[in-house]
């Protein structure tokens, strides 16, 4: 493991040529910053203001159901506490666009949607014994589905943050990296009802033209609820629904201001 030293003292310095994002109110929002380090093994640089080591109760987090698993819910101040002493790698389930503009600082991109997914998704050559934590923004439906994918593939000890990356990180102001981590996407919600049957399977959004996604489990009513924190995209923009059993393309006003059906 090659960690970079990151020393909480050189923070000030830094804000200055690495954009800092202050004002986050999380213990470590003097650290945001935009380094460019280059790993590719999930990991945080190494601190020196380690928290003192605690135990952590991971059978009381909450779960919830994806791909026929229980995903461990880690809460964000849990996870962040993994994340400064090195004891978790952290996962960007989130589009390669999205990942681009503000990720966790170390971590790498392993994109839920498995058309999406490079082939050199580095995750796939980390010990299975490993602890991993996967994230996205709304706050963890594409988060659950690459975890439960880990999980189904023998990974033993997978946690997705309960917050998200937008609520859980970025506005506590805790490490991050990319091209602009001050931005944050305003949020469009699309509801919509398909076949009760499907209960259980995913609902998707995207935005082609930026190649962000977003997804959704469909409710056992036949009912699902798209989160959608897309960067570019506006009132105007052409967002593709689907579901197991249609999908539907129109403006993100009019998809976001009634209820989308095949």
């Amino acid at each position: 493991m090659k960690r970079r030293t990151f020393l909480a003292s050189g923070a000030a310095s830094l804000s200055l040529t690495a954009g800092c994002l202050g004002g986050g109110g999380g213990s470590g929002s003097e650290l945001a910053v935009t380094p460019s380090d280059g790993d590719t093994d999930g990991y945080p640089p190494e601190f020196d203001d380690q928290p003192t080591k605690r135990n952590v109760d991971t059978s009381s987090f909450d779960t919830v159901e994806e791909n026929g698993v229980q995903v461990p819910l880690a809460p964000a101040d849990v996870v962040h506490y993994w994340y400064k002493r090195g004891e978790a790698r952290m996962a960007d389930a989130r589009t390669e666009s999205t990942y681009k503009k503000s990720h966790i600082y170390g971590a790498v991109l392993s994109q839920a949607s498995p058309k999406r997914r490079a082939d050199n998704d580095p995750v796939m050559d980390w010990p299975k014994g490993d602890r991993i934590v996967c994230y996205c923004g709304c706050p963890h439906h594409l988060s659950s589905i690459r975890a439960s994918q880990l999980i189904n593939s023998g990974y033993k000890n997978v946690y997705v943050i309960d917050e998200g990356f937008w609520k859980g990180w970025h506005d506590r102001g805790y490490p991050m990296r990319g091209e602009n981590v001050a931005s944050k996407p305003k949020s469009w919600v699309i509801r919509g009802e398909t076949d009760a049957s499907l209960a259980g399977r995913n609902a998707w959004a995207r935005h082609r033209s930026t190649g962000q996604v977003e997804s959704t489990d469909i409710s056992d009513a036949g009912s699902y609820e798209l989160h959608l924190k897309f960067h570019e995209v506006g009132p105007d923009s052409t967002i593709e629904v689907e579901t197991p059993s249609y999908t539907v393309e129109g403006k993100l006003e009019d998809l976001a201001s009634g209820t989308v059906q095949g």
